[in-house]
């Protein structure tokens, strides 16, 4: 039985932080998983910049009503999900993800929680589980599926290399370049034929 593992930003969606430093106006915002391997990390830097210019959730989730998926997406991941079961593992969190996630015809998501107060104002975040991406293909298998997993960033390097098969997706020229045995896609029509290689399908 297999499974399918794909991270969301910058996979099957633009990135959020990305979208919000250009409406903002706050460069700092534009740093992603693609650039900082540490996710506790960035983060930190992300809630310490919002808490700086006086920005909380409202402001993002306006942001993020605007954004729509990437070119193909949609199309991509209604033709994977009627061939074989799929899920998306992300670091983003429930209240960025649901109108998102609306957009893709509700596919499944695993991701994790903002703590936000009264006002708005971001406190901080609730991990799923540490490592996430990783423990959860390392959970599926111990339920008898074969995972095969694509991304772009540095998180996703666990998630990849600990299935059966896995793939860089648009990632980055350093990502690629420090991974140059996993295969690298750039559009959806190439990793929809890797994965069915990689199920036989």
């Amino acid at each position: 039985m297999n499974i399918v593992c794909l991270d969301l930003e910058g996979v099957l969606v633009p990135e959020i932080w990305i979208a919000f430093s250009e409406v903002s106006g706050i460069p700092e915002l534009r740093r992603t998983t693609r650039d900082e391997p540490d996710y506790h990390k960035l983060m930190a830097f992300r809630l310490a910049i919002l808490k700086e210019h006086g920005l909380g959730l409202r402001e993002i989730q306006d942001v993020i009503a605007k954004i729509d998926p990437l070119p193909g997406a949609k199309d991509f991941l209604d033709t994977l999900r009627a061939e074989t079961q799929a899920v998306i593992l992300s670091d983003t969190f429930t209240q960025f993800a649901s109108p998102l996630m609306r957009k893709l015809g509700w596919p499944a998501i695993f991701c994790n929680e903002l703590l936000v107060a009264p006002s708005g104002e971001i406190t901080g975040f609730q991990m799923r589980c540490e490592n996430s991406k990783l423990t959860t293909v390392r959970a599926l298998q111990s339920c008898g599926f074969e995972t095969v997993a694509a991304g772009d960033s540095y998180n996703d390097l666990a998630m990849i290399r600990a299935s059966k098969a896995g793939f860089l997706f648009r990632s980055t020229d350093k990502i690629k370049a420090d991974n140059p045995d996993l295969p690298a896609y750039e559009s959806f029509d190439e990793l929809l034929a890797g994965i069915r290689a990689a199920i036989g399908g």
